[in-house]
């Protein structure tokens, strides 16, 4: 379109204005080439399970299919910390104030007083899911569970992409059907949960064994639901008619308003939080003593400095590395081994060599080529008596010899190379 509106604009110029014709020729060349390049973007195949990101694992369609999934209820993506946005908005305990879902990899930003006030939330009669990779040790503490994450090693492309993976979910709608992943299916579940407040809802088979992926944990008047394999969220499964696994994910939360945590930031009020950004420096300004000591400190690192100025650094010497000779050695002797064709000499080398082998790999008395040593050759080396007795022949026979040609030389080589190769 671009060049047929460019082709139109300039049809005018005359066949006399010859130098303006080539401008604007080079001028669309230009264009093309521009757009061709800046068109061309390679596939971000990393899991980042960004809301806005229309890359494999990114989460942009279930993020804009939720809308879809609860009809007449709001999906607030949140722009803070969860446990700030509870901190000053949730004032009153409400049972219908929403649900709260993370799709992401870790729940790291989450401090350990936000998942104290996440539980909170559920108590009240909310609901939250949780889809991650890893559960964080309070996290797991706190939901009386523990997990077991068989490649959680593994984050680059080329390890994940082999990982297939097989689903099950305990509704009677979907008994015994499984439900199949091609890549990126980490082998990661639930090894043990509170029984008395946990209800299992899917599984995954690992080695044969069906193991759970899928927990409604009960707490309060509330419940959470996590997973352990978020990508099934992905844009890359969604396109590929996995849907019906995840919506189906999805509508055990009630019809509510959902709070999508994007997870990119940390609490600003959390106390935890507050802990970490506490300066060294403010420690010492606490306490007299420790303030004296932290300016007197200075005050000589600055002296330090200042008397230390002008003083300099003695030159160092530069110092040649000893220079390696050995392939020049190697080659002077290739040439003139080359040069006098002396096929003989290097077939005797040969036999040494591969003499010299046989006493040392294989503890053999290479003294006697006998019927006896070549039977032994054969069992330590685990080559064929065949071919073990036709080698040992051919170097007695080699051996025997005051002269010999190019390709008994190379035979011999070959011989020597595939039976040291066993």
């Amino acid at each position: 379109m671009l060049l047929k509106n460019l082709s139109k604009r300039f049809h005018f110029i005359s066949s006399s204005n010859f130098e303006l014709r080539k401008i604007v020729s080079k001028t669309i060349l230009f264009l093309v080439s521009l757009v061709l390049l800046t068109s061309c973007k390679k596939t971000n195949w990393s899991e980042n399970f960004r809301e806005k990101e229309k890359s494999p694992f990114g989460t942009y369609i279930a993020y804009k299919e939720a809308t879809n999934l609860f009809k007449n209820e709001k999906v607030i993506l949140l722009k803070e910390n969860f446990y700030d946005y509870l901190f000053t908005n949730y004032e009153t305990k409400r049972a219908d104030f929403g649900n709260y879902i993370i799709i992401k990899n870790n729940a790291n930003k989450l401090p350990a007083d936000g998942i104290n006030d996440l539980l909170a939330f559920v108590s009240d009669g909310n609901t939250a899911f949780l889809a991650l990779n890893y559960f964080n040790e309070d996290l797991k503490e706190k939901l009386e569970i523990t997990t077991n994450n068989l490649d959680e090693d593994k984050f680059g492309v080329i390890d994940l992409i082999s990982m297939k993976g097989e689903f099950y979910l305990n509704d009677k709608k979907f008994e015994n059907q499984p439900f199949t992943f091609d890549r990126n299916i980490r082998r990661h579940y639930f090894i043990t949960y509170n029984e008395n407040n946990t209800l299992v809802l899917g599984t995954t088979k690992i080695d044969g064994e069906k193991v759970p992926n899928f927990l409604k944990i009960y707490h309060g008047k509330g419940a959470i639901y996590v997973h352990t394999n978020p990508v099934v969220f992905t844009n890359y499964f969604l396109l590929k008619n996995k849907e019906t696994y995840s919506s189906h994910l999805l509508s055990y939360l009630p019809s509510s308003t959902l709070f999508w945590d994007p997870h990119t930031k940390y609490s600003k009020y959390s106390k935890q939080r507050e802990d970490d950004r506490q300066s060294v420096f403010k420690f010492f300004l606490q306490h007299e003593t420790l303030t004296w000591f932290l300016f007197v400190s200075l005050a000589g690192l600055l002296l330090f400095l200042f008397f230390n100025a002008k003083r300099k650094q003695r030159v160092i010497p530069i110092i040649n590395p000893l220079e390696n000779t050995t392939v020049a050695f190697t080659q002077t002797i290739s040439s003139l081994y080359l040069k006098e064709q002396n096929h003989k000499n290097l077939v005797d080398k040969k036999i040494v060599y591969f003499l010299e082998k046989v006493r040392t790999k294989y503890l053999l008395d290479t003294s006697n080529l006998n019927k006896a040593f070549i039977a032994n050759l054969a069992a330590k080396s685990g080559n064929e008596m065949h071919q073990t007795k036709y080698l040992i022949n051919s170097i007695i026979t080699l051996h025997k010899k005051s002269e010999c040609t190019q390709e008994e030389l190379l035979v011999l080589h070959k011989m020597i190379h595939t039976f040291l190769k066993k």
